[in-house]
């Protein structure tokens, strides 16, 4: 059952209706998004499947180029573009006018043929090419809010990275520097290194312990620490 039907006229925004059909599909899954032209089966009634596919519809996506409201088909009663509009009005489903390319103007009411007046008075999306990533994204936001299904199966929402606390522990490091960012959720020990870490950046809820050759740090709850000095660097350079 598709979710979303896409209404297009060939000649005007095809090509705009290929993309988002497209995009949507990606993000939403290929059977919530009906497209005439890759939607209906062969040998199947076109009149018949445009009209079951509107009614089962939650939202029709209706894409107005800068040559819609003029072409003189719209006035025509059995033209399709119409008849599909018409029809998610007759069955209160929702219809969203998408206005294509940077300069197209929401269609007046005077430009409409009276059953599709309504039009005129809808909240619309707007796809432009120059920003094709952010408008794709910004209509697909938009349908997940609109249509409870969607929002369950949003592949793109599924994708994003949870936020999680690193659980790192590092222990025996007898060279380099050893770095804890975020909630520290182990121990952290740097042994006998050249350089001084740790270096622990937010809230700890572990011990940290620091030794070497003159110096001892300790964080936290630690039992029992030893301090030992090794040779100074003098008696080193006596020795040469």
């Amino acid at each position: 059952m598709p979710d979303v039907f896409v209404n297009y006229r060939t000649g005007d925004t095809e090509h705009a209706a290929a993309t988002i059909a497209g995009a949507l599909s990606t993000r939403f899954g290929k059977d919530r998004i009906f497209r005439a032209s890759s939607s209906i089966p062969p040998g199947a009634a076109f009149d018949a499947e445009l009209i079951h596919g509107v009614r089962r519809s939650g939202v029709l996506l209706a894409l107005i180029g800068p040559r819609w409201a003029g072409h003189p088909a719209l006035q025509r009663a059995e033209d399709w573009v119409r008849l599909e509009i018409q029809e998610a009005f007759l069955c209160d489903i929702r219809v969203v006018p998408v206005l294509i390319g940077r300069k197209t103007e929401r269609p007046a009411k005077t430009d409409l043929p009276p059953s599709l007046a309504r039009l005129a008075d809808c909240q619309t999306l707007r796809y432009d090419t120059q920003n094709n990533e952010n408008d794709l994204k910004h209509i697909g936001d938009a349908l997940t809010t609109l249509v409870p299904e969607l929002a369950k199966a949003d592949r793109e929402a599924k994708a994003e990275p949870r936020p999680s606390t690193a659980q790192n522990t590092m222990g025996g490091v007898e060279s380099g520097t050893a770095v804890q960012t975020g909630t520290v959720g182990g121990n952290v020990t740097s042994v006998n290194g050249p350089t001084h870490g740790p270096v622990h950046i937010g809230p700890s809820n572990r011990s940290v312990h620091q030794s070497g050759d003159g110096a001892n740090y300790s964080e936290g709850s630690i039992e029992n620490i030893r301090q030992s000095f090794g040779r100074s660097s003098k008696d080193k350079d006596d020795d040469q």
